[in-house]
């Protein structure tokens, strides 16, 4: 009922559609077009919103099979969680949760900043997050610590907002333990959080791929899934390797 009632306050007139659907996540199903915005898009069957249909999407075309992989997603719950839970050999999630010492737990939710984990190196084979990265401070820390626990070998598939241009938008830095604005703030919705926003750091631009090669990743690319029906406008996909050798 939740759900229904937070649905009818996105619909936007004139954009409503509904289309039959091949989820990645739950098969043959229903995409309902509430608006046109990037969350304007849901399967009927499982909720998961466009942004998590182009992750899985981008995901099984990378990796058919997952049984044979230890993954870590950077979020708790929804439809990309509950899928990684039937497919992976094992899944490690987790918050950040700051008043949590991290790598603790708080109602069975494991606390961890992205910027220094403390999980051992090499820990997992495929990564993944949606919608993280611009809320980090030290995005280049985070890479730096998603490549240092991930295998050799091992998959980093991941979405953030994108604007139109080449180049990376600083919004925000943290100074002296302090927020410091170099634009006007624009805050994201958070669930975990009720209805308070969260903090963008930065509007990543097509830069996004080099600044994912800086943290020694290889065959960095952003890729565009390849989805029915044509109105299902889905985000692109960054997808980036860890060296075999």
């Amino acid at each position: 009922m939740r759900r229904a009632r937070m649905a009818l306050t996105r619909i936007e007139p004139g954009a409503l559609a509904l289309a039959r659907l091949r989820c990645p996540f739950c098969g043959p199903s229903l995409a309902l077009r509430m608006n046109r915005s990037d969350h304007g898009v849901r399967c009927l069957r499982c909720a998961a919103s466009s942004i998590h249909l182009a992750m899985g999407a981008v995901l099984l075309e990378e990796l058919p099979d997952l049984t044979d992989r230890d993954a870590y997603e950077l979020s708790a719950r929804g439809p990309l969680v509950a899928f990684l839970r039937r497919k992976v050999r094992s899944l490690q999630v987790s918050e950040f949760l700051p008043e949590v010492p991290f790598g603790h737990e708080k109602d069975s939710i494991r606390s961890e900043d992205v910027q220094q984990l403390t999980f051992a190196d090499e820990t997992f084979d495929l990564i993944t997050h949606t919608e993280v990265l611009e809320h980090v401070p030290d995005d280049r820390s985070a890479l730096a610590e998603l490549h240092r626990v991930l295998r050799a070998g091992g998959v980093l598939v991941f979405s953030v907002p994108l604007h139109e241009g080449e180049v990376t938008i600083e919004r925000a830095r943290l100074r002296d333990g302090r927020i410091e604005h170099l634009l006007p703030a624009v805050l994201h919705g958070d669930p975990l959080r009720g209805g308070a926003g969260i903090l963008a750091f930065r509007d990543y631009g097509g830069d996004i791929v080099e600044r994912v090669r800086a943290a020694g990743f290889v065959r960095v690319e952003l890729r565009a899934p390849r989805m029915a029906p044509s109105w299902l406008k889905l985000r692109k996909v960054i997808i980036a390797h860890k060296d075999a050798q």
